[in-house]
C-alpha cells in the first residue's frame, strides 16, 4: 500500500508530478517534430516521437492549436529558464548569450506556422506574443548586459532589438531555400556584437 504523508496526498502529488512529466515529454517530442516537419507535421510523427500512442496526444491536447500554443508556451518557458543556467555555468556571458540565442533561433522555427494554426484566434495569438516578450525581452537584456560589464560587447544593443533582428532572419530563410541559412547570419550579427580586443 503506498505510504501518504500527514495530509494523505502522497499518491495524488506523484500522479501530478508523473502528469507533468509525461506532458513535457510529449511537448518536446511535438517541438522536435515541428522543428524538422514544421507546424503541419502529422501528429503520428509526434507521437511515435513521443513514445506514446496518438490517443494520448488527444486526450491532452483534443486540436492541433491546442498543441501548437502549448509547445509555444512551452518553449518560451525552456527558454527563460535556460538564460541563468547558461549564464552561471558557461567559460563567459558572451558564450552564455550565443547558446542562448541558439535556443531562441529553434524557438523561432518552432514558432512558424503559428499564426496558421490560431488564424480563428487573433486575440489570443497577441496574448501569446506578449507573453512572449515579457519572459524573453528580460532575459536578453541580462545575457547582454553580463556581456557589456565583461567588457565583451559594445554597450547600446537593446534586447528587443537584437531579438527582433534575429527574428527577421529567421522568417527571411523560412521560404525553404536551401542557399539560405539563417543561422550563419545569426551568427554574424553576433560577432558584430563583440568590443575588439586590445592589440
Amino acid at each position: 500500500m503506498p505510504t501518504t504523508g500527514g495530509s494523505g496526498e502522497g499518491p495524488t502529488r506523484s500522479k501530478r508530478a508523473d502528469a507533468r512529466r509525461n506532458q513535457r515529454k510529449l511537448l518536446d517530442a511535438a517541438a522536435a517534430v515541428f522543428v524538422t516537419s514544421g507546424v503541419d507535421a502529422p501528429i503520428r510523427e509526434i507521437a511515435a516521437e513521443a513514445g506514446v500512442g496518438m490517443g494520448t496526444i488527444y486526450r491532452h491536447f483534443p486540436t492541433r492549436a491546442d498543441l501548437v500554443v502549448a509547445v509555444y508556451r512551452h518553449q518560451v518557458e525552456a527558454c527563460a529558464e535556460a538564460g541563468p543556467t547558461l549564464l552561471a555555468g558557461a567559460d563567459s556571458p558572451f558564450s552564455a548569450l550565443r547558446q542562448w540565442v541558439d535556443l531562441f533561433v529553434d524557438f523561432l522555427v518552432t514558432k512558424h506556422g503559428l499564426a496558421d494554426a490560431m488564424r480563428s484566434d487573433g486575440g489570443g495569438f497577441e496574448a501569446l506574443h506578449a507573453y512572449f516578450l515579457d519572459r524573453l525581452v528580460p532575459v536578453c537584456e541580462r545575457l547582454l548586459d553580463a556581456a557589456v560589464d565583461a567588457g565583451e560587447t559594445e554597450p547600446g544593443t537593446h534586447a528587443y532589438e537584437l531579438m527582433r533582428g534575429i527574428g527577421n532572419l529567421c522568417v527571411v530563410g523560412h521560404d525553404g531555400d536551401p542557399r539560405y541559412d539563417p543561422r550563419r547570419l545569426v551568427e554574424l550579427l553576433l560577432q558584430g556584437l563583440r568590443r575588439p580586443r586590445p592589440s
